[in-house]
Parts: C-alpha cells; sequence; structure tokens
C-alpha cells in the first residue's frame, strides 16, 4: 500500500471532487450536523454535543467532583501571537507542566472567545520538557514496590505523564498539520484544540490529587512511548490518526476500569473517582479519531478498516488487549478494526449468511419442481 503522506492527500484531493467546506463544514465554531458519506462506523452519539458544548472551567477537583479554579489573573502570555497555530507552537515550547497546562487551556479559550483564525506555524522539533521526571524505556520503568510512592500515587504519577504528553499530541497535531486547513477542514483543528484543553484539565486534576497526597509530578522516572509514537506520524495525518486517538488512546478506554478498580481496592475512593471520569471523558477523543480518519480516508478513496490494519502494520504499532469493548464500541470503533477474533467471527458469520442464502435458494428450487411434478401427475392421472 502506498504511503498515505500528507503530500500524497495534497495530490489526490486536488484532483478529486473534494473541496474545502464539501464533505467538512464548520461555520461559527460549530460543526455541520451533516457527516462525510463513507463514515462506515456508528460515531459516538455525544460527539455534536461535545463539540458544541461551552468552555469548561472545571479545572479543580473538589469535595464532589470537578469545579470552578480560582486561578490568578494573568496578562495574555501569547505576545504577538494571532493564530490558533502560533498559540498552539507556544503551548509546544513551554516546559513547565503545570504552566503548560494552564497555557493550553488559555489558548482554547483565548481562540474560541476571539475568533482567531486557525493560521500556519511550525511545532518544535519535540515539546519542551522540565528537568523532571528523568525519561527511561518502559522496561526501566520502577514496579511499584520500588518507586518510593505508595500505589495511589505510583498509578496517578503515571496518568499525569500520559495526560501531560497528550496535551502536546493534540497541539502538535493542530499545529504540524495547520497548512492543510483548506483540506481537512477547520472542524479538524477545532476537535484536536479541544481534546488539547480537555487533556489539560485532566493532567490539572491528577496534579493536584498527587499533591494531595504528599507527591508531585516528576517524583519518579517516566517513559518516552508516547512522544516516540507521535514522530513516527509526523510526516502522515492518517497514520498520526491511527496511531493516536485509535491506539493510544484507546488504550486509555481498555486500562481505565481496572485502574479504578485497583484504586477502590487500595482505598482510595476519590483519587478512583478521578481516574472514572477522565475515561469517561477519553471517549469523545477517541470518536474525534474515528470520525476524522473515516474523512481523511474518504478523501484518499480508501477503505478505513483495511487502511488502519495497513498503516498499524507500516509503523510497527502493536495492538494489546484486554479491549474494553463496550468503551470502543461507544466511541465507534469497529471491532474488526483491532480484534482479530471479531474479524474472523465476522467472516465465518457472513460465510454462514452466504451459505444459508444457498441453501434457501436450493430449497425454494426443489418445492418449485415438486410442486411442478404433482400439478404434472394430477395432469396426467386417468379419472376415476
Amino acid at each position: 500500500m502506498q504511503r498515505l503522506k500528507v503530500e500524497v492527500m495534497v495530490v489526490s484531493l486536488s484532483a478529486s471532487r473534494y473541496s474545502h467546506g464539501s464533505a467538512l463544514h464548520f461555520k461559527s465554531r460549530r460543526f455541520s450536523s451533516s457527516s462525510c458519506s463513507c463514515l462506515k462506523v456508528s460515531p459516538w452519539r455525544g460527539l455534536n454535543e461535545w463539540r458544541e458544548s461551552p468552555l469548561n472551567e472545571n479545572r479543580k477537583w473538589g469535595e464532589h467532583g470537578p469545579g470552578p479554579a480560582s486561578e490568578p489573573h494573568r496578562d495574555s502570555p501569547f505576545g504577538q501571537a494571532s493564530t490558533l497555530a502560533e498559540i498552539g507552537s507556544i503551548v509546544l515550547s513551554t516546559s513547565d507542566p503545570h504552566w503548560k497546562s494552564q497555557l493550553s487551556h488559555m489558548a482554547y479559550s483565548m481562540w474560541r472567545r476571539h475568533n482567531l483564525p486557525l493560521g500556519i506555524s511550525k511545532p518544535p522539533s519535540r515539546p519542551a520538557r522540565p528537568p523532571i521526571p528523568q525519561l527511561v524505556s518502559p522496561k526501566e520503568i520502577p514496579a511499584p514496590k520500588d518507586s518510593g510512592l505508595p500505589l495511589n500515587a505510583y498509578m496517578l504519577h503515571n496518568l499525569a505523564h500520559v495526560e501531560l504528553n497528550a496535551i502536546d499530541l493534540a497541539w502538535d497535531t493542530v499545529v504540524r498539520f495547520s497548512p492543510y486547513s483548506e483540506i481537512l477542514g477547520e472542524g479538524f483543528f477545532a476537535d484536536f484544540a479541544h481534546v488539547a484543553d480537555d487533556e489539560s484539565r485532566h493532567f490539572s486534576w491528577c496534579a493536584q490529587r498527587l499533591a494531595e497526597l504528599g507527591f508531585k509530578y516528576g517524583d519518579m522516572p517516566a517513559h518516552n512511548l508516547l512522544w516516540r509514537e507521535c514522530e513516527k506520524s509526523s510526516d502522515n495525518v492518517a497514520a498520526r490518526l491511527a496511531v493516536i486517538p485509535l491506539v493510544q488512546e484507546a488504550r486509555g478506554l481498555d486500562a481505565g476500569p481496572r485502574l479504578v478498580k485497583k484504586l477502590v481496592g487500595f482505598g482510595d475512593n476519590r483519587t478512583s473517582k478521578i481516574v472514572a471520569r477522565i475515561a469517561d471523558e477519553e471517549v469523545a477523543h477517541v470518536a474525534v479519531g474515528v470520525y476524522w480518519f473515516a474523512s481523511v480516508c474518504e478523501k484518499l478513496n480508501c477503505a478505513p478498516d483495511s487502511t488502519f490494519k495497513d498503516l498499524l502494520k507500516e509503523y510497527n504499532v502493536e495492538l494489546k488487549g484486554p479491549f474494553n469493548y463496550s468503551a470502543r464500541d461507544e466511541a465507534g470503533i469497529p471491532r474488526d478494526w483491532y480484534d482479530d477474533a471479531s474479524s474472523t467471527s465476522i467472516k465465518d458469520k457472513k460465510d454462514k449468511d452466504g451459505n444459508q442464502e444457498q441453501l434457501s435458494a436450493v430449497y425454494k428450487r426443489l418445492a418449485s419442481i415438486i410442486a411442478m411434478e404433482k400439478e404434472n401427475s394430477s395432469l396426467t392421472k386417468p379419472p376415476e
């Protein structure tokens, strides 16, 4: 299969019947209710509601759940930047994790409130990072008993690291592919800026809860696996969508319920509620990936299911279970995309249905022949 690079997409679209605003229409910061004709998936039923929801200021986890944070007023830190892509680049270039989280929310809020244009910018080669945590290979991450943290703080630190990376992954998608807005449509960038805002809120909850437990982000090593996967797809929008939302973020749907169960067993119900809320909100992010992956496949005239599998093979991305089928179904990922057993069962069902149709046709033919034979017999039979 040819590489689905952005450059290929540009050439394909310039000669195709698709134009900006036809299949991907975005007006007044609200996504059109019409969907692309190739969406052979069941979109998450809450997708439009999520897109049109007001700014979420609930960045503090209170006694009864999330609520607004009383953050000090700050002048705009974005200087002369006046487009979404430019302020996104500034977020990516910010090393302090807490400030990055706040900037992410400020950037999305500024874009929404002031109706800023998308613009074009170039992302840094890699997002700025603080001196700690030390980044190591996944195999070098210490086990809970060797980390120096209790189990709940250990799990929360790992989640905080994922959420911080997710802020950068979403903004990198916005900034890196900003030169192709005429092709992708403004709705693409609106969705991923929204994802970045959600992820910044999730990191804020994790950091707050770590502080309540007497720890902070950076108290143990972390891996750089997520950003490595992001770098792989820096030249390919279809691969970026397949690898990040449809694999990496979908793993969060799988792990969320198990993590909640462990935290409840550990006796930390407050942290378990935070994790459960984050897992629920991640459904939107996976659903966004499904929607735009199918949209890009339509533009390239490719089948989404086979394209997804080919890209994972080309980029050496492994799918690992166990899968949370109910959450994945809700987000709209067809099971046969990621589960070979489901693909086999679907094929077997189709084969079985096909065999039954053939048998049914044979039975009908036999019944017709028998009826004709009876009729002929009655005509030639001598009268009594």
